[in-house]
C-alpha cells in the first residue's frame, strides 16, 4: 500500500452546504437521537451480530450481506463488488438537486483474540471487532433507515460500506477500481469513534487530523563472526545498536520544532538464541514513521536511509534500507470542516463539540478518500473515564458502545439536512 506523498491537492469547489454562517437563525432543527429510539433494538441488534461474527480484510462477506440486504429492505439500490466486499448504497431524494455526498463506514475487524466474556464476544479465533469498525456499520445503516423512508433532501447520497480499513488500504482499493468513477461525490466524510472521549461530545479540527502510516525497514548486513574475537569480523550489531539511538537525532534534529513526527522501532530480529557466542552477519530493524505533512514524510524517509548508510559504513557493513508509504495524513478541507461542526452540534449542542481536537498520531485509509474529494472525518465519544473507565481500540478488552448509535445515525442525519437540505 502507498500514499501519493504529492503536496495537497487543491479541489474544485463543491456546490455550497444549505448551512452557512449567515442561516445561523434560520439552521434546520436539529435531528436528535431520540427521534430514533424505536430502532435502538435493531441497531443495538445488527451491531451485536456483526461483533460476534468478525471479519478481516477482504473477506467481510458475511457482514456485507447484511449491509446489502439491510440496504435492499429499504428501497436503497445496492451495488457490490468494490474491493471484493465493499458495499454501495445509493438514494436520492424527492427534492430536486444535483449534489451528491458519500457517507463511509468500515467494516472489517482485526486479527486479536477477545478477551470479554458477554453473549456477543467473537466466535471467531483470533478475529475481533476490536476498533468499532462494527458500530460504524450500525450507525450509518441506522442514518440510512431513516433517509430512506423520508427521503426529505435534494441530491444524491451514497452510502458507501469499505473493507480493510486495517491496514490493508480498503478505501484506495475502492478508489482504484472505480469508486468515485462509478459514484461521483462532490464531498465525502467518515467518522470513527474514540474511547476516552465521553459520551455525548464529538471531536473534530480543520486540516491535518490523523499521520500518515508508513513502515521502513534496515538490514545491517557485515560478516558476523566469533563473539570472543569481533576484530576478525564486522560487526552489524554495533551499526543497528547506533542507528536505534540514532533514530531519535532525527525526529529531534531535523524535524522542525513546530512540526510532528514519530519514529519507533518495532521489530529487531538477529542471531540464533542458542548461539549467544557468534556474532551474527546480518541484523534487521523494522519500525513505523508517522507525520502530518508531504514535506516532513519526505524528510522522514530520506534520513532514515542517510543515517542508517552512513552508520554501516563507519563499521564496514552494509545497509539495505525499504520504505513503504502506506496511508497518507488525513486532511480535512476547512468548509466541510464547518458543516461537521455544525451536525455535531445540532444533535448533541454546541458546547460538546470540540471544533479544534488536537491532532492524532493514528492513521486512517479514509485519508485516501480525502485525497481526491473535499470532505472531514470526525470523532465520536466512546465514554470517558469519569463513566467508569474505558478500553481503548486495538485491545482485546475493546467494546464499541451501544449507547452511542443514534448519536452518530443522528449526526449523519444532520449532516445530510446541512448538505442537501433538511430531513424529516
Amino acid at each position: 500500500m502507498r500514499g501519493c506523498g504529492a503536496p495537497m491537492a487543491v479541489f474544485p469547489q463543491p456546490p455550497a452546504s444549505r448551512y452557512s454562517a449567515a442561516m445561523k437563525d434560520t439552521r434546520p432543527t436539529g435531528f436528535t437521537p431520540d427521534r430514533l429510539s424505536a430502532d435502538v433494538a435493531e441497531l443495538t441488534a445488527i451491531r451485536r451480530d456483526i461483533h460476534r461474527h468478525p471479519e478481516t480484510a477482504f473477506e467481510e462477506v458475511r457482514t456485507a450481506d447484511i449491509v446489502a440486504r439491510k440496504l435492499g429492505e429499504w428501497g436503497i439500490e445496492v451495488d457490490r463488488g468494490l474491493a471484493k466486499t465493499g458495499v454501495v448504497g445509493t438514494l436520492r431524494g424527492k427534492r430536486v438537486g444535483q449534489k451528491v455526498v458519500g457517507l463511509r463506514a468500515d467494516m472489517d475487524a482485526l486479527h486479536l483474540q477477545e478477551k470479554n466474556d458477554f453473549a456477543h464476544r467473537s466466535v471467531n479465533a483470533n478475529k475481533m471487532h476490536a476498533c468499532g469498525h462494527d458500530g460504524h456499520t450500525a450507525m450509518l445503516l441506522g442514518a440510512a433507515k431513516h433517509l430512506a423512508a423520508t427521503r426529505d433532501f435534494a441530491g444524491t447520497l451514497h452510502f458507501i460500506f469499505q473493507p480493510a480499513e486495517e491496514g490493508e488500504g480498503g478505501a484506495r482499493v475502492m478508489i482504484e477500481e472505480g469508486l468515485f468513477d462509478r459514484y461521483p461525490c462532490d464531498t465525502v466524510y467518515g467518522m470513527h469513534n474514540m474511547p476516552g472521549l465521553p459520551v455525548g461530545r464529538f471531536a473534530i479540527r480543520p486540516g491535518p487530523m490523523l499521520a500518515s502510516s508508513d513502515s521502513w525497514s534496515v538490514t545491517f548486513r557485515g560478516t558476523g563472526g566469533h563473539g570472543a574475537m569481533p576484530h576478525r569480523g564486522t560487526d552489524p550489531t554495533f551499526s543497528a545498536g547506533q542507528f536505534i539511538v540514532a533514530v531519535q537525532g532525527i525526529v529531534g534534529r531535523n524535524v522542525p520544532a513546530t512540526a510532528t513526527a514519530v519514529l519507533s522501532v518495532g521489530h529487531i530480529h538477529a542471531g540464533t538464541f542458542g548461539s549467544p557466542n557468534v556474532i551474527p552477519s546480518e541484523v534487521l530493524i523494522r519500525g513505523t514513521a508517522r507525520s502530518y505533512s508531504p514535506e516532513v514524510r519526505d524528510l522522514l524517509e530520506r534520513r532514515l536511509g542517510e543515517v542508517a548508510r552512513a552508520l554501516a559504513e563507519a563499521s564496514g557493513c552494509a545497509a539495505e534500507y525499504v520504505y513503504h508509504r502506506r496511508y497518507p495524513p488525513l486532511v480535512n478541507a476547512p468548509a466541510q470542516t464547518q458543516v461537521a461542526i455544525e451536525a455535531a452540534a445540532l444533535t448533541v449542542g454546541r458546547d460538546m463539540v470540540d471544533g479544534n481536537t488536537a491532532p492524532i498520531t493514528g492513521a486512517e485509509d479514509f485519508a485516501f478518500m480525502l485525497e481526491r474529494k473535499p470532505g472531514a472525518y470526525i470523532m465520536i465519544g466512546n465514554g470517558g473515564t469519569e463513566e467508569g473507565g474505558c478500553h481503548h481500540v486495538h485491545t482485546p478488552l475493546y467494546d464499541f458502545n451501544d449507547e452511542i448509535l443514534t448519536q452518530g445515525a443522528a449526526y449523519w442525519v444532520n449532516l445530510v439536512g446541512l448538505e442537501l437540505g433538511t430531513t424529516g
